[in-house]
């Protein structure tokens, strides 16, 4: 439906945050989650600020965007109604001249583009880039890097051909252009764009970016013969590793230390190792790890992706052993199914949370046993509880010791218990006779 002439419209030209895409250059500093992150957080904040200005002055937004589906942004960015247009093909002038012929077509008269890459943007620099139409034919937003950060024109001019868009004279061949086509320019204030290190060496207000995306919590107690498979499966450059010893006596520290783990000590249980673990914790997501279960490759982008949307609040992984035998392959189907039908993972699925919820929810309730299965169930009152697609290996031992059949009925009696509201002290003593059972 094309729009009445005449009105305003504001296209925040952006990139959906793939991991290992967006951002690249600040990857070597951040991890390729990391760096995604930090482009999610900068469109967010973009966002933001224009949906404030189109509504005080009455602009069409619309997001122009590279890779994702309009459902994918619509559902990251909160709103089912935003108008969504995919970036058409050839290099970044091709792609803005095109943005900028659609607005027009539909009958804009002044159109203001802007980027996604400046933590200084503000309201009053988009109402004096669209005030600026009102008597010049052309307003440019310069970055500190020698490009612009902001393009807003009258009508549909090609001034972007043959620029090096990666060269520092970016504004100057630009206005050159403009010159050409007797276009009178307005330059607003040169910002600085978020592309490299210096760059968040000067943003203060981001240095924040410096943090590890993830921090994974591994509660441990005589663990040295599975802590460091179960460390090296989470070793990644987007994330820090935690380990909350409740008083060791093997060797599990020193393996801890060796593999580049941080170490909180404090007393015994599992709810309250892993509420000492989050208190350090400098990631912006929180992963809750058993000591013997391993994380599946990619694990991060699997973490980073299920929080895209922002109705997921918790979520886990899918669940499988080291033990390959009929039995256990039937109660890995079934726990699988569980998971998935009754949102009801238990810990040894590998628990992620964002920091703040979880903090928010009071941590894990120090109780003796199932401080998994009262936060999932307590966050579940606050938002969607997700299954990533791929799997943790934890340890079959229990199992093996116990007896499949022994082990799948004491866990099932504990959550029945705790689901019914028996008190969690009262169930703890067969949790004790079951894992004696399985260190005799």
């Amino acid at each position: 439906m094309v729009e009445p002439t005449g009105h305003l419209q504001l296209i925040v030209f952006g990139r959906y945050p793939g991991v290992g895409v967006t951002k690249t250059r600040l990857i070597p500093v951040l991890g390729p989650v990391g760096a995604a992150s930090l482009q999610k957080q900068l469109t967010e904040k973009t966002m933001e600020v224009a949906r404030a200005s189109a509504l005080k002055k009455g602009v069409r937004l619309v997001f122009c965007h590279d890779g994702g589906q309009a459902e994918q942004i619509k559902q990251w960015l909160c709103d089912p109604d935003m108008d969504c247009l995919p970036q058409t093909s050839g290099d970044l002038g091709d792609r803005m001249l095109a943005a900028f012929q659609h607005a027009f077509d539909q009958g804009a008269n002044q159109v203001v583009l802007v980027g996604t890459d400046i933590p200084g943007i503000t309201i009053d620099f988009l109402f004096q880039a669209f005030n600026a139409l009102n008597s010049n034919d052309l307003v440019l937003g310069p970055s500190t890097d020698g490009g612009y950060w902001l393009v807003g024109m009258k009508k549909a001019q090609d001034i972007f051909s043959n620029i090096a868009w990666s060269r520092s004279d970016v504004l100057e061949k630009t206005l050159d252009r403009a010159g050409q086509k007797e276009m009178s320019p307005f330059l607003l204030k040169k910002l600085t764009d978020l592309d490299t290190a210096e760059d968040l060496n000067r943003e203060t207000d981001w240095k924040c970016a410096y943090r590890p995306y993830l921090s994974v919590i591994i509660p441990a107690l005589n663990e040295e013969g599975r802590i460091a498979e179960t460390l090296e499966s989470a070793r990644s450059p987007d994330a820090e590793l935690i380990v909350s010893d409740g008083g060791s006596t093997d060797r599990t520290v020193t393996i801890s230390h060796v593999s580049g783990a941080r170490i909180v000590y404090g007393k015994i249980g599992r709810a309250a190792q892993q509420n000492r673990g989050a208190a350090i914790a400098m990631g912006e997501v929180l992963l809750f790890l058993h000591a013997d279960t391993k994380l599946p490759q990619s694990y991060v982008t699997h973490i980073f992706e299920a929080f895209m949307d922002q109705k997921n609040i918790l979520g886990a992984f899918r669940f499988d052993t080291d033990l390959n035998t009929p039995s256990m392959n039937r109660i890995v189907y079934w726990t699988n199914l569980r998971a998935d039908k009754l949102k009801l993972p238990y810990g040894d699925q590998g628990l992620f949370i964002r920091k703040k919820d979880f903090h928010a929810a009071g941590g894990f309730p120090e109780v003796p046993i199932a401080e998994d299965l009262y936060i999932v169930r307590k966050m579940a009152r606050h938002g969607r509880i997700v299954i990533a697609p791929a799997a943790v290996v934890t340890s079959g031992r229990r199992w093996e010791k116990l007896g499949p059949l022994r082990t799948t009925l004491v866990n099932a009696i504990i959550a029945a218990g705790c689901l019914a509201g028996i008190s969690p002290g009262r169930l703890a003593p067969l949790y004790r006779w079951s894992k004696k059972r399985t260190l005799s």
